[in-house]
């Protein structure tokens, strides 16, 4: 089904809808090609209005390239700063509402290009470092908290997220993941099987680290699943890290189609292209197995983008 905007909503479900899947939607592939951008860029420490700015900035640059969505870092909007966060929570966390996202709003709109942007959130008394996804009108379509939150994370006070999160755009799904997500096969699985064609990362990645992540981890996961993959890395100093950069995505046999590099700011931009997507799950089909059958567990479908 379409929405009066014709961009493609699973089964015409409102934002915040949790549905499972069916064989039939590990089947779908969309109809025409999209450009993904992944953006870096050095951030300011606990300076929510300077890195919306920059977000802006990133989002204008990536639509001069053709990219219908980009994607950005881990906490990029506050920085990875866990212990300033913890001691302000109301003034360092954000939401749809937050007048200080208005500069970032406004690009997507003038550009017509969907953003998804990491931010600490507040809710229902528990903080999150969730990914916020805004689509072409500057709206805001779906927030995603990350599930996996490392050790050190829980021993600031964050919550792990409940559920997983696809979103939709022009007949694409994409799975949300933030950071160490990544690190758990079964993310990425549950992403694919509920019928994604790409998997999204906002990370921070330490320059050691980021040489795995892209060497082998996430060409694993894109030929795991047959799907693109895209990672947003975090470049620069950021709380007790420095990111590697490299900001990257993968094709879905694992193949890198860009690559960032140390660029600041910095893209990594390329086409998701459903001739490629269809060509690999052929090769390799993976999500053809009767295992794969079983009903998977319920995900958050967002408004599309």
């Amino acid at each position: 089904m379409k929405d009066p905007q014709g961009w493609f909503t699973p089964d015409n479900a409102p934002p915040g809808t949790l549905r499972s899947t069916s064989m039939d939607d590990l089947q779908r592939t969309p109809t025409a090609p999209l450009t993904l951008a992944a953006g870096q860029a050095a951030c300011v420490p606990l300076d929510l209005v300077a890195n919306a700015a920059t977000a802006a900035d990133l989002v204008r640059r990536a639509a001069d390239r053709g990219a219908a969505l980009l994607v950005l870092p881990e906490l990029f909007l506050s920085g990875y700063e866990l212990p300033g966060i913890v001691a302000d929570p109301a003034h360092h966390t954000t939401s749809a509402e937050d007048p200080r996202l208005d500069p970032l709003r406004a690009a997507c709109a003038d550009r017509r290009t969907a953003l998804v942007v990491g931010a600490p959130t507040l809710a229902e008394g528990r903080l999150h470092i969730s990914a916020l996804a805004f689509d072409r009108d500057g709206k805001l379509a779906a927030t995603y908290d990350k599930q996996h939150v490392t050790p050190n994370e829980r021993a600031h006070g964050f919550a792990p997220g409940g559920g997983g999160c696809t979103l939709t755009l022009d007949g694409w799904r994409f799975g949300l993941s933030i950071c160490w997500d990544s690190s758990f096969p079964e993310h990425a699985r549950a992403a694919a099987v509920d019928g994604c064609h790409a998997y999204l990362n906002g990370a921070m990645f330490g320059q050691g680290f980021v040489a795995k992540s892209n060497t082998f981890l996430f060409p694993a996961r894109a030929m795991d699943n047959t799907c693109y993959m895209l990672l947003a890395n975090h470049s620069g100093p950021s709380g007790p890290y420095v990111g590697g950069g490299h900001s990257a995505i993968w094709g879905p046999l694992g193949e890198q189609l860009a690559d960032a590099g140390e660029a600041d700011p910095g893209l990594a931009v390329a086409v998701v292209d459903p001739e490629r997507l269809r060509a690999a799950r052929e090769e390799e089909p993976v999500l053809v197995d009767p295992s794969l059958a079983v009903t998977a567990g319920p995900r958050i479908v967002g408004g599309a983008l």
